[in-house]
């Protein structure tokens, strides 16, 4: 067990059945790690599942409010029977006067049934629900509750698992390939995290808005949980893997497949990229330049990175190779055969002409 939590050295010499003793572990771990978030997501599942469907109700409930869909078309007949109700109990309020030519057993009746009246109707909602995604199976429930608590608990457990892979790859590494590979450990998951937060509040609003409203007059838009919950995962997922961009830029300067000058200069083709991504994800004209702004930042930051650096790393070249052509004392480094001065000078160094 500890060592799945303290990473093995690289000088160390495991054989192979260390080396899968190692990885049983770390697997058991990692395994461990993710029933316990799959259970903690399980148990709050509803809120879970409320996260989700925000997005579509925030839709919907536009769509109520303009009579649009079944719920548009329930809620109309809900604001109708409210105006009715409210009109026949102004009737009967004044039929109840004595005045009202209306005979006095009647009257006396009267009270009573405005009295339910109000009951009954007390009961109606007032406020525009939005709508929530349907399922048309009898599992169906279950199984969409399985699958979402499976996505949150994979999320919630990716730092650790990601912890276990690095501690298993990384003795592997030489101390300068650690040296590179740390930082870009790191930021995987924090990247990613960044990633599913900027799909769900853009990309997520924007893709449900242009979907829902497209033809909804020609259309009774009945969303099935299971597709609606397969569309956001793969959107998250999508935009979580799009803001890995810096770390694959990274990875490939330090390898030497692209220098920083290279990609200074195709700054262009990068502006062009991001937009074909961004237009690629569902989403209006707004929504585009809201999409194709993060993505080229998230390019030029990596420049930025990237040129930090890679001066860092010549910084430390320079420094070695500084040390290495230091003269070395006679007679240690110079196989060739020592004048006179250099004798003088090893033996007495501090011997002045």
């Amino acid at each position: 067990m500890a060592t799945a939590i303290r990473p093995i050295g690289h000088e160390d010499r495991l054989s192979l059945v260390e080396h899968l003793e190692e990885l049983r572990t770390r697997l058991i771990i990692s395994a461990v790690v993710l029933a316990v978030a799959f259970g903690f997501c399980l148990w709050q599942n509803h809120e879970l599942l409320h996260i989700l469907n925000k997005p579509l109700q925030t839709q919907t409930r536009k769509q109520v409010a303009k009579g649009q869909g079944t719920v548009g078309q329930a809620v109309l007949a809900q604001q109708g029977l409210l105006k009715l109700s409210g009109d026949t109990q102004a009737a009967l309020q004044a039929l109840q006067r004595p005045g009202s030519g209306v005979s006095a057993p009647v009257r006396a009746q009267l009270p009573t049934l405005i009295a339910a009246m109000k009951a009954d109707v007390a009961k109606i909602p007032r406020k525009a629900t939005g709508d929530n995604p349907v399922t048309l199976g009898v599992g169906e429930p279950f199984t969409t509750t399985i699958t979402v608590s499976l996505l949150f608990a994979l999320v919630i457990s990716l730092p650790l698992i990601l912890y276990e892979v690095y501690g298993f790859i990384l003795p592997a590494l030489s101390p300068d390939e650690k040296r590179i590979a740390r930082p870009l450990l790191a930021a995987i998951p924090c990247l990613f995290a960044i990633g599913v937060a900027f799909g769900y509040f853009v990309v997520l609003p924007a893709a449900v808005r242009f979907f829902v409203n497209f033809n909804a007059s020609e259309f009774n838009v009945l969303v099935q949980a299971s597709q609606f919950y397969r569309f956001a995962a793969t959107i998250l997922l999508a935009m979580g893997l799009v803001f890995q961009v810096p770390v694959v830029i990274l990875a490939a300067t330090r390898v030497g497949l692209v220098t920083v000058k290279q990609l200074r200069k195709s700054r262009r083709y990068a502006i062009v990229a991001c937009a074909a991504v961004a237009a690629f994800l569902p989403g209006d004209a707004i929504t585009l330049v809201l999409e194709t702004v993060p993505l080229y930042v998230l390019y030029e930051a990596s420049i930025l990175v990237a040129s930090l650096v890679g001066r860092r790393a010549e910084a430390r070249a320079r420094g070695a190779g500084h040390s290495q052509g230091s003269p070395a004392p006679y007679p240690d480094d110079d196989p060739a055969e020592p004048s006179v001065q250099q004798i003088i000078d090893h033996v007495d160094p501090d011997h002045t002409d």
